[in-house]
Parts: C-alpha cells; structure tokens; sequence
C-alpha cells in the first residue's frame, strides 16, 4: 500500500512537471510570429538553454548541500511560476508586447523552471531507491505520467483556444504555482553534511570529476551534441506547420506536434528492455538515428498524400526523445550509485550539456538557418531545405557516436 502511495505521489509531481511545460511549449513560436517577433524566436528556446548552464549545476548543488531537493523544488516552481505570470499578463495589458520586457520576464521564469527537471529526477530516484525500488523499473512507468501531463496541457492550448494568445503563459504559471506547494509534501531528500568534506564535494563541483572517466567524457560531449537537437522542433514544429494556410495542418496544429508526445508516453515503457537488451550504447544511437528520421519525414512531409510523413515525424520522436533523455538519466544515476553526494549535481550536469551547451548553441545556429532560408516564415516552400540541414547534423553526430564510444555492457561481459 505504501510503494502505491509513493508512486501516485511521484506521478502527480511528473505530471505537473511537463504539463506546466506543454502548456506554452510547442504554441509559444505560433504566438511569437502573431505579435511581429517571429525572427526572435530562436532567442526564446534558446535562452532555456543558456541558463540551463548553469542554473541546474547550481541548484543541484543547492540540493546536495543546503536545501533538500523537494523543497528546492518547491521554491524554483514558484518563482518560475511568479516570472511566467508575469509575462503573460504584461502580453495581455500591452497587446503588443515588446521584445526587451517579455524576454527578460520569461528568462528568468525559465531560469528557475529548467533546473526543476534535473531536481524531479532527483526526488523521484531518491524516493524510489529509499523504498528499495528499482529505478530502471519502476521510473520510466512513473515518468510516463510526466509525458501524458504534457499532452493534455498542450490540447488544452489548441482547444480551449489559447495557441495565438499570451494566456498561455498564465495557463502555465497556474499550474506551476500548484507544483511549487505540491513540491514540499513530496518524500523528504536528504542533504549531504560532513564536516570532512573537501572543497569539491561541499560545492558541488565534485560532478565534474565525471569527466576524468574517459568514455563519461564522450558520453557527456555527445549529450552536448545531440542536445543540439532536443529543441529545434520545439521551436520551429508550430511555425512551420502555420505556413500551411487554411488547411486542417494549420487549425490543429498543435494536436499534430501533441502526436509527438503520445509516441514519447509509449516509447518510455520499453526503456527497461531496451537498455536490458541492448545496452545504453544502441539506445543511444537509436535515439541519434530517429532524430535523422524526425526532421527527414518533417522536410518530405505536406498536406496531401505526404501529411504521412508528418505522422511519421511525430511518432518517431518518441524514440528521439526518450531513448536519449530517460535513459541518458538513468546511466548517470547508475554511474554515481556509490557516490551519493554528487547524485544531483551529476543530474544537473547531464541538463547542462543536454539542455543548457547543446540546447542553446541548436536553437541560435537552427535560428540561423530557418531566418535565412525561409527569409523569417515568408518563404515556405524553403523549409524542407532547412529540416534537411538538420537531418544531416543529426546524422554525422549519430556516426561519430557510434565510433568513438564504448559500450560499457561489452566491457563488463570482457572482464568477466
């Protein structure tokens, strides 16, 4: 009855999680190009990745060394919560808002919102391994919830008719206010105290001693480029589906990308297999190569017989996404499991090169490549052009991975 406990518990976090994410997350670049700041789209996504840097290195340490992670939790979806209410609100007051104060109160909303991932995690396995749990089992179902969460946020957009509307953001500053209170009933993580301890370890900056581990150090510079990725259809999916006037690709558009996630709620529960069968060297580089498949189908894709492709896009992100994210986690969290006192900066430093380097250097060069080769969204039939460009990157990064790193499973089975 307890495990049960725990697990609903764990879901309702999960599930705010991302639902306070779909809520604008995929609709934010339709809004941008409604009020003239369609060019600056690529500053939006790319800002979540530029302080994602530093801002979950940071707070990870916050959790290992000062503030249990479920109330460092708590206070970051409040404040996050705070900014995003903020910006939607001056959009609804000015009408055309002006790109210096709604980015600078979405930025910091979203500093505080990005570390929040790393930190869910935190909990989830610190709760899981507590009740003598295993996480490889029992998280990919419970992260599922966080997937479905998104999903119903995102439809909610489409429907209730907030995709070309500022509400979006107070639609999702409201559901964080509920998980910044939620976040401190969660099980309690203790902080690691020691009056031993030596710089690196009391900081934090121990997580970076990962690095010394030399296929760690691919692991993590290859996180760094696929992350490159992670956001781009996050970004420019919305806009690109809106050049296709007057069709139902434009009215529903939104449900289409939400297909994305249905195939990611799907793909989480055969995580446990495929790292059990095929090691975390394969997941990965099925990942890479479904990026290849995610932005090729997009470039071919249209509103005839080829709108299949768009289906086909969407539903092979399921495997991008997962298949790196859930279980690059897992890997760092079995990579640390004697070293409990960096759990959560290991965490935050997988977010940095995933999120923060490799996110924000994708989103500013995809920025590029769409705002001159579209001229902005003015020139649509340009766009294939530009998810090839993509499909390519994703391609090398994917050979390169598949050469320079070595399977640990393989290493195992060869010493024993």
């Amino acid at each position: 009855m307890q495990n049960k406990s725990l697990t609903a518990r764990l879901i309702g976090m999960n599930f705010l999680q991302f639902a306070i994410w779909g809520a604008y997350l995929t609709a934010m670049g339709i809004y941008l190009s409604k009020v003239g700041l369609g060019d600056k789209i690529w500053a939006f996504y790319s800002i979540q990745g530029i302080v994602s840097i530093f801002m979950p290195t940071l707070m990870g340490i916050v959790a290992d060394r000062l503030i249990q992670a479920q109330k460092t939790l708590g206070i970051c979806h409040l404040l996050a919560a705070i900014f995003m209410g903020a910006a939607g609100a001056y959009c609804v007051m000015s009408g055309e808002p002006k790109f210096g104060i709604l980015f600078s109160l979405y930025t910091v909303s979203v500093a505080f919102y990005m570390p929040t991932i790393a930190l869910s995690n935190s909990v989830a396995f610190s709760a899981l391994q507590g009740a003598g749990r295993d996480t490889v089992k029992d998280f990919p179902p419970i992260r599922t919830l966080g997937t479905v969460g998104f999903i119903i946020a995102a439809l909610t957009t489409e429907f209730v008719g907030l995709k070309v509307t500022p509400y979006q953001f107070i639609f999702s500053a409201s559901l964080g206010l509920v998980l910044g209170i939620y976040a401190f009933t969660l099980p309690a993580v203790p902080v690691k105290k020691g009056p031993s301890a030596g710089f690196l370890e009391a900081s934090g900056l121990k997580a970076f001693s990962l690095f010394k581990d030399g296929q760690m150090a691919i692991f993590f510079i290859f996180s760094m480029l696929l992350g490159a990725a992670l956001q781009v259809t996050n970004s420019y999916a919305g806009p690109y589906l809106d050049t296709f006037e007057g069709t139902y690709v434009q009215k529903y558009s939104l449900a289409i990308i939400t297909l994305s996630q249905v195939a990611e709620a799907c793909c989480i529960l055969l995580i446990p297999f495929f790292m059990k069968k095929f090691g975390i060297k394969k997941v990965i580089l099925i990942a890479m190569f479904a990026w290849v498949f995610r932005f090729a189908f997009l470039g071919i894709g249209g509103t005839d017989w080829r709108f299949m492709w768009i289906i086909l896009s969407m539903i092979v992100y399921g495997v991008a996404f997962d298949f790196f994210n859930v279980s690059g986690s897992l890997y760092v969290d079995k990579k640390t499991s004697d070293q409990p006192e960096i759990k959560s900066s290991a965490q935050g430093l997988f977010m940095l090169m995933t999120n923060g380097l490799g996110a924000s250097i994708g989103t500013w060069a995809a920025g590029l490549v769409v705002n001159n080769i579209t001229a902005n969204g003015a020139k649509p039939d340009n766009w294939p052009t530009a998810w090839f460009i993509f499909a390519g990157y994703a391609l090398l990064v994917g050979v390169c991975f598949m050469i320079l790193f070595k399977d640990p499973q393989k290493k195992l089975k060869k010493a024993e």
